[in-house]
């Protein structure tokens, strides 16, 4: 089920999501998804190319940039890419964790926010970010 959590204004991380959230997702305003989750993690997941033609059907861009462990350079640039469009996007992965952290790493290297307004706005959409050097 389709639970996207705000970490402000036209941004949301999300726990993964299934091929037939996309309309609905498309429908809030939506207009990228960038997905941080590995093919194959879980068994059942739906896939990239199965996320990605169901976004791109919905009429939504679809970034891929799978994270395992701490986000590297491509995930934020992603990220970044994402926030610098100034459109609505959705990030997920397994828990939305690694897209939050994404987001936070973004964050700082645009110099949008500070690093107590990232862990609050990212508690605030129940992710603990207490931990991450920012």
């Amino acid at each position: 089920m389709f639970a996207p959590r705000s970490l402000g204004h036209a941004v949301w991380a999300a726990p993964q999501i299934a091929v037939e959230d996309l309309p609905a997702i498309a429908a809030t305003g939506v207009r990228r998804i960038v997905n941080n989750r590995p093919d194959g993690e879980d068994a059942g997941q739906p896939t990239s190319a199965e996320i990605e033609a169901a976004a791109r059907a919905a009429g939504l861009d679809y970034v891929h940039t799978p994270v395992m462990g701490m986000p590297g350079p491509d995930a934020v640039r992603a990220v970044a890419d994402a926030i610098e469009a100034e459109e609505p996007f959705l990030m997920y992965c397994r828990s939305g964790t690694r897209s939050t952290i994404a987001w936070a790493l973004a964050m700082r290297a645009l110099d949008r926010a500070g690093p107590d307004e990232i862990r609050e706005a990212a508690a605030g959409a129940g992710y603990d970010l207490s931990r991450l050097p920012l």
